[in-house]
């Protein structure tokens, strides 16, 4: 399958909507509102997946359409977008750079493109499952990698928010891994997973997410060498949470975070 098309057509979705993005970074007057869920949103989340949808709907009519603040159209479709406009509103409502837009393209349910873009930083980051690459500041696109990391006590750990691991998931397990890493922080939401793909973080761990949060991540991990997962090791697209690493060490987190934390490391 050529996926030319629609990774230039991505690429014109990121660029777009972080043009309409820019303006609201750290403006005094932003608005943020309170969702249903106790959820933050702000004119730019709205603003920017309105104008990835009706760009999608002019140029592939037939696709679907997934989203976090407008919801599903023609889901069943062979080709469907997954679309966050901002993953990490926390953090973009605060003026701090860790979000990004998350775009996917899903083909038969399994996501076959993704990207990250952050816009105020000016990269864009892309995964075909079997490369992927990151452009920054409108230069060539490079390849990236997971870097080697065979012991946690090498690695440096990544979540989006520390309390959720407790809430959702085992929070002890969790807790006695990141006693054992190198460092441990919150650069999270999908810009952790930016970090893990480019080779400047060893693991990702998110213990809830929605579907939007996720297709994007899969092509994009895989593509740059690495493991993702949910939380318990299973299929990451239909899942609930991920666990995203390189080889060598995705294999214990899974184990550690799940009851086996007393295991050894992992060798190089």
């Amino acid at each position: 399958m050529n996926l030319d098309p629609y990774r230039a057509f991505m690429i014109e979705l990121a660029q777009r909507s972080g043009e309409l993005i820019r303006p609201y970074f750290a403006s005094p007057g932003l608005a943020v509102e309170t969702k249903a869920d106790s959820s933050p949103v702000t004119q730019a989340d709205r603003g920017a997946e309105q104008l990835m949808r009706s760009m999608i709907g002019r140029k592939f009519p037939q696709h679907g359409v997934v989203g976090e603040e407008f919801g599903s159209e023609n889901e069943s479709a062979e080709f469907v977008w997954v679309l966050d406009p901002i993953d990490g509103t926390k953090s973009f409502a605060a003026a701090c750079p860790l979000f990004g837009t998350l775009i996917a393209l899903m083909r038969e349910g399994r996501p076959v493109l993704g990207a990250i873009h952050q816009p105020i930083l000016s990269q864009l980051m892309i995964g075909d499952g079997s490369e992927t690459v990151l452009q920054t500041g409108g230069g060539t696109p490079r390849p990236v990698r997971i870097r080697p990391c065979g012991r946690i006590e090498d690695a440096v750990l990544l979540t989006s928010d520390p309390y959720n691991p407790a809430k959702y998931r085992d929070g002890a397990a969790f807790e006695a891994v990141g006693r054992r890493a190198r460092v441990v922080r919150t650069w999270g939401d999908c810009y952790g997973y930016l970090l893990l793909a480019s080779g400047w973080a060893d693991a990702m761990c998110d213990p809830i997410m929605n579907p939007w949060d996720i297709q994007a991540v899969v092509p994009i991990v895989r593509g740059a060498g690495g493991l993702v997962t949910d939380w318990h090791g299973n299929d990451p697209v239909k899942a609930d949470s991920i666990v995203a690493a390189g080889p060598q060490l995705h294999p214990w987190l899974i184990a550690a975070l799940n009851g086996g934390g007393q295991a050894p490391s992992t060798r190089r």
